[in-house]
């Protein structure tokens, strides 16, 4: 299997050659494309997940392109690529300024097309594995007993031991048996990798680490 081969482009274009022109382009390098004439049918598609790219006209019936990508830009939507006849620099600026990948004016050559999609493809190939293992690590975190989330964002603040089982009002032997199974639970090699894992999950630092106690 080659990097294109798990590839899919969204074509979204009201002209029917270029629909007909880049799913050609797209079928001689192996990639599967779906095409759309409006920004609505897109919208309204059923779309796999697999690493993806969408190849965007400004200039739709419905709505303009640059509308569309606000719009969908806190969706679970795949890096943009625009493309358009009538190119200019605060069009390409906001295209570019709010996550486009690149913004081409027609014609553009099959080369810089294939770049801009490959580059495409790889930043939703990443975000595709990050979310799987946030996903992951969520499901780790729902598996920790109540009083263990309690202990969890305690033990990432830096608080020792001791502070951190007054917090609770538990002796510090039960902490450190939390505590060991947070690690353990969250598939944690080390505090610090605990913290990392805090922050992917976005966990609150509750507590800062009082000094000058024994």
């Amino acid at each position: 299997m080659t990097d294109d081969d798990d590839i899919i482009v969204f074509i979204v274009d009201d002209d029917p050659r270029i629909r007909e022109a880049l799913g050609e382009l797209l079928a001689s390098h192996g990639i599967a494309a779906f095409s759309f004439a409006s920004a609505g049918e897109y919208v309204d598609a059923d779309k796999p997940k697999r690493p993806a790219c969408l190849i965007l006209d400004v200039e739709l019936p419905d709505i303009n392109g640059l509308d569309l990508q606000k719009q969908i830009a806190e969706g679970d939507h795949p890096p943009i690529v625009f493309i358009t006849g009538h190119g200019d620099i605060p069009s390409t600026v906001r295209a570019i300024r709010h996550g486009a990948v690149d913004f081409l004016t027609k014609p553009f050559s099959d080369a810089a097309l294939m770049q801009a999609i490959r580059t495409a493809a790889a930043q939703d190939r990443k975000a595709h594995a990050e979310r799987a293992d946030i996903g992951i690590l969520k499901q780790r975190y729902l598996d920790l007993t109540p009083r263990e989330r309690e202990v969890l964002p305690l033990v990432i603040s830096g608080l020792l031991n001791k502070q951190a089982a007054s917090e609770l009002g538990i002796s510090e032997v039960t902490l450190q048996i939390h505590r060991r199974n947070v690690m353990q639970k969250m598939a944690a090699a080390s505090l610090a990798d605990l913290v990392r894992i805090a922050e992917k999950l976005q966990i609150p630092v509750t507590h800062s680490r009082r000094t000058g106690e024994e």
